[in-house]
């Protein structure tokens, strides 16, 4: 099955070489894809010296900052016009720790419609998070999950593989969100479908170098997002609909968690 690992970067010289070796030697026969959003500090550059080296890798500049989820929207069509089978998320700083990798893929390689790295099942972990940091963060799920009625427990986590079939399903010109509402987003519209989610645990580093693009905005527009879904399928009872083709690929997968 073939496999397109997605970066989105903006700003990140100091961790992509390490992030491209590391993803590299975890699942050697992935290719890759840097999406970078006009980084001033050479990003693009130095992903396209490591391209020649490494082999297998594609840089696409695009001219300011876009959005995360356009990235992965962009990443996404691209890789479905070139018959891709799995479509991996990651962050591109080593907040998400490239040697999970595989256990990712192998959730959608043994039928799962999406497999998400997640921070909250048994064997995940936060190490350096805040106190306030982690209560957010598990309220936002809470809330996810209590309003829009599916089974992650951690919906917002960026790290994560799609079968490519699922995302055929799916109308990427209709998913505007960005940032965590972008990850409920594709969650929450494979629910919808009837896709086989499953989790397995990663272990979460914040940044050691470069700065965060974490910013209320984003952190608003979750919220907002899923309180408004939340309300709207309430209001119109509307039920998940199973695609005979979807049902077909999701068999069972026992969590590893």
């Amino acid at each position: 099955m073939r496999t397109l690992l997605i970066l989105p970067t903006y700003n990140e010289a100091q961790n992509l070489e390490a992030v491209l070796r590391s993803a590299r030697a975890a699942i050697p026969t992935a290719e890759i894809l840097v999406i970078d959003d006009g980084s001033p500090d050479g990003t693009a550059d130095l992903g396209d010296e490591l391209a020649e080296e490494l082999g297998q890798i594609r840089v696409i500049r695009r001219s300011g900052k876009q959005g995360l989820g356009s990235a992965y929207r962009l990443g996404f069509r691209l890789g479905l016009e070139q018959n891709f089978d799995i479509l991996v998320e990651m962050d591109s700083d080593l907040s998400h720790d490239p040697a999970s990798l595989p256990d990712i893929v192998a959730g959608v390689r043994g039928g799962a419609a999406l497999t998400i790295g997640s921070r909250y099942v048994p064997g995940g972990s936060i190490p350096s998070w805040s106190l306030y940091r982690r209560l957010l963060s598990r309220w936002g799920n809470l809330y996810a999950k209590a309003l829009l009625g599916f089974e992650p427990v951690d919906a917002t986590s960026g790290y994560r593989a799609y079968s490519a079939a699922i995302v055929d399903e799916i109308d990427l010109s209709r998913v505007r969100a960005d940032g965590y509402g972008f990850q409920v987003e594709m969650a929450y519209r494979i629910h919808m479908l009837g896709g086989k989610i499953t989790e397995v645990p990663i272990s979460f580093r914040d940044r050691e170098l470069g700065e965060s693009k974490m910013s209320n905005r984003i952190v608003v527009e979750a919220f907002s997002l899923v309180t408004w879904w939340g309300v709207r399928d309430r209001l119109s009872r509307a039920r998940p609909v199973v695609h005979p083709e979807v049902q077909a690929q999701s068999t069972p997968l026992n969590r590893s968690a």
